[in-house]
Formats: C-alpha cells, sequence, structure tokens
C-alpha cells in the first residue's frame, strides 16, 4: 500500500464541541441537531461533514469511471448525499443515500457508471456492509 496523502483533523467537546483540521480551513462548532434543526445555525455535525466527504468522493469516482467508459464529460453534474442519523434498539447507525444527477448521459449508461462508481469509491469501500447505502440517477424530466 503507498499512502498518497494523509488528512487530519481534532474534535474537542464531543457533539457539543469543537472541530478543527490540522491546516485550520475546517474550524467548526459542533452541535447535535434536533427534529427542530440546529440550536446553533452556524455548527455542524458528523453528518454533514460525512455527507459532504461522501459527495465530493463519489463524484470524483462518477467522473474516473465515466472516463472508463469513455464519456470525457459529464456536463453540469452533482452528488448530493444525505445521511441519517438513526435509532433502534440495538442503538444507533447510519444510513446514506446518493443523488447523483448526470445530464450527458442515458438512463442505462447513467446506473452503470453509478454501479461502477460505488465499487471504487473509497468512501463507499468503507461503509460496504456496514451501513445501507441507497444509490439513485437524477434524470432530466
Amino acid at each position: 500500500m503507498k499512502t498518497i496523502f494523509e488528512a487530519k483533523a481534532t474534535n474537542t467537546g464531543g457533539r457539543s464541541g469543537h472541530v478543527e483540521s490540522e491546516d485550520s480551513v475546517l474550524d467548526f462548532a459542533i452541535s447535535m441537531p434536533t427534529s427542530k434543526g440546529k440550536a446553533n445555525p452556524e455548527s455542524t455535525n458528523p453528518e454533514e461533514l460525512f455527507a459532504a466527504a461522501y459527495s465530493t468522493c463519489f463524484a470524483g469516482a462518477l467522473q474516473a469511471v465515466a472516463k472508463d467508459h469513455g464519456i470525457e464529460d459529464l456536463g453540469d453534474f452533482s452528488v448530493t448525499a444525505t445521511i441519517s442519523f438513526n435509532k433502534e434498539e440495538e442503538g444507533f447507525f447510519l444510513e446514506a443515500t446518493l443523488d447523483s444527477y448526470l445530464p450527458t448521459v442515458d438512463k442505462e449508461t447513467g446506473e452503470k457508471i453509478i454501479n461502477d462508481a460505488h465499487e471504487i469509491c473509497p468512501y463507499s469501500k468503507a461503509t460496504r456492509d456496514n451501513i445501507t447505502v441507497h444509490l439513485n440517477l437524477l434524470l432530466d424530466e
């Protein structure tokens, strides 16, 4: 294994605390949202940070896979990750939904690209068999 790079962030105070990356680019208050939203609207939470990271990583995987399929330009594509924080009798768990908008491909090609991206995306690999991940292709109507 060859490490390409490492990222480092430190949390103090848990879910009612603060998180900062080593280079201070990320520097956020952390608060646990309720069903009514965030107590501190300028704060974030682990699920929001995970959604940002997963959507970005998956978008990169889509671009790589598209090139493998001979598609050089995905146009104005996007990936929206929704991370759900859930509770059941056994405890807490996460669930992810990835909505991929691929305006330059047809449905069949889009589904193939999304499924192939899910196989190579490092975040998908990290979550495989650990959390449920729903993959959705969004098309123009």
